[in-house]
């Protein structure tokens, strides 16, 4: 199995760990995470050193590829651009869970995961770097753009549209051909009945714009 590293040790880590593991398909070497001291043990895997040291240890464990297991799109973001910058031939891997549900002609891009219990319908687009949390479900004909992310039980309808870098809060219902624009928030718990643009914060039932971000 080709060796990887798991970028972030925060509880979601844990959960794409727990993937990576039932997957089979790579052998997790240690954590990059500049927040704990070299060879403390997250999880039962070794920290190996911050962002800044992923260069040598690609090279000293003979690395090829890494996921980027933080939650927070625009860190997630801005963490995937330093690092490309410094090691750019590094791999980014996706890790999807045996228990997800995948349906035909579904596309998803490098660095997203699939949690258990997720639901994705036929000819979905899941671009890079998304996220698709437990039970999650992603209605045919519907696109998440890269670095969005859907909260535990979020259900989006068909034909439905998530912008760059959104996010969509637990619980919330997004309703058939519905557009989210990019870098907007949809609350917990909410229902969205018409598009969303850019730039904002909506929440409610049915949701309604607050403000702007």
């Amino acid at each position: 199995m080709d060796n990887i590293l798991i970028i972030g040790s925060s509880g979601h880590s844990r959960v794409i760990i727990d993937i990576i593991e039932k997957e089979g398909k790579y052998k997790i070497i240690g954590y990059i995470d500049k927040n704990y001291e070299e060879n403390q043990y997250i999880f039962n895997y070794p920290v190996l050193g911050s962002d800044d040291d992923i260069p040598k240890i690609i090279n000293k464990y003979s690395i090829y590829g890494a996921i980027i297991a933080i939650a927070n799109n625009k860190i997630r973001y801005n963490l995937k651009n330093k690092i490309k910058k410094i090691s750019p031939n590094l791999n980014f891997i996706s890790a999807i869970h045996p228990h997800s549900v995948i349906g035909r002609n579904v596309k998803i891009g490098e660095g997203s995961a699939i949690m258990a219990g997720a639901i994705i319908n036929s000819n979905t687009k899941i671009g890079k770097f998304c996220i698709i949390n437990t039970n999650a479900s992603l209605d045919h004909d519907s696109i998440m753009y890269n670095f969005s992310s859907l909260g535990p039980n979020v259900t989006i309808g068909g034909s439905c549209s998530i912008g760059k870098m959104s996010f969509v809060g637990i619980g919330a219902v997004i309703s058939d051909n519905i557009k989210i624009g990019q870098n907007s928030i949809i609350g917990a718990n909410s229902t969205v009945l018409k598009n969303i643009g850019d730039l904002k914060v909506a929440y409610g039932s049915p949701s309604k714009i607050i403000r702007d971000l």
